[in-house]
């Protein structure tokens, strides 16, 4: 039996809840760049809606990190005061915007990873997770649904909207090693029955994926390309461009309310 949550150490705990929460943040802030840019009105409020669901998941997690932290630092200071180097989320979500079938697959390869995590995360020893899971899951389900047949449409679409989709698969998918690579807190958290092991989401993902790509006549690039994922911490320099967009306003007027 897993030993029970308040057993484990904080500091894995808290910094496993920052990779829950920054994989949320740094994609709803990603997806939020379409805001007003999106090829069609539909698809303009269905990525602002995402990214509002991707947002207020992100604050769930980091109020919980705080609180597990026990340093007094709110949501919002986690997410507007850290510097890159402070922040865990997986490359995958960092990834630039670049056109929308680019955006699409990223999104569909993060949402059939993200409800696996999910689904397993409402069954963990400490309530408070099981609880944010339970609610994200209803979000993530119906993301991963939108991003699934809009890969499947452009992908088996015309010449055009398929060969889009195959570039932004070979681009993105070396970024998706990072999500199931299993390191000291991963393996601390499991150990306390808080969260899966990333590894052990693999197989489920991997057959979404497959049967996803194969409706939408995508070649699956197999496991040939090399993982691009890197130690969380270590970021790409795109991570520094949607920082000083995000964090401008408090950087500029510290302890700014309204």
């Amino acid at each position: 039996m897993a030993a029970p949550a308040e057993t484990v150490d904080r500091a894995a705990f808290a910094d496993w809840l920052m990779r829950m929460g920054d994989n949320a943040l740094i994609l709803g802030h990603r997806v939020s760049e379409w805001c007003g840019h999106a090829p069609v009105l539909e698809e303009d409020i269905a990525l602002a809606n995402q990214a509002l669901d991707l947002i207020g998941q992100c604050r769930l997690w980091l109020e919980l990190a705080g609180a597990v932290e026990g340093q007094g630092r709110t949501a919002d200071a986690l997410a507007y005061l850290r510097d890159a180097g402070g922040f865990r989320n997986a490359l995958l979500v960092e990834r630039p915007n670049g056109d929308f079938g680019q955006t699409l697959m990223r999104q569909f390869l993060f949402d059939a990873f993200h409800i696996e995590m999910l689904r397993a995360l409402q069954g963990s020893t400490d309530p408070r997770v099981a609880e944010i899971a339970a609610k994200a899951a209803k979000e993530a389900a119906y993301h991963l649904e939108r991003s699934a047949d809009l890969v499947i449409r452009l992908g088996d679409g015309t010449a055009e909207s398929h060969d889009r989709m195959q570039k932004a698969l070979d681009r993105l998918y070396p970024y998706t090693g990072e999500l199931f690579a299993d390191d000291a807190t991963d393996r601390a958290v499991a150990e306390a029955g808080i969260a899966p092991l990333p590894s052990s989401l693999r197989s489920a993902w991997d057959e979404t994926v497959r049967a996803v790509l194969h409706e939408a006549t995508l070649s699956h690039p197999g496991e040939t390309f090399q993982h691009q994922g890197g130690k969380r911490g270590v970021h790409s320099e795109h991570l520094g461009y949607i920082l000083a967009e995000m964090q401008f306003l408090q950087r500029a007027y510290p302890g700014a309310t309204w």
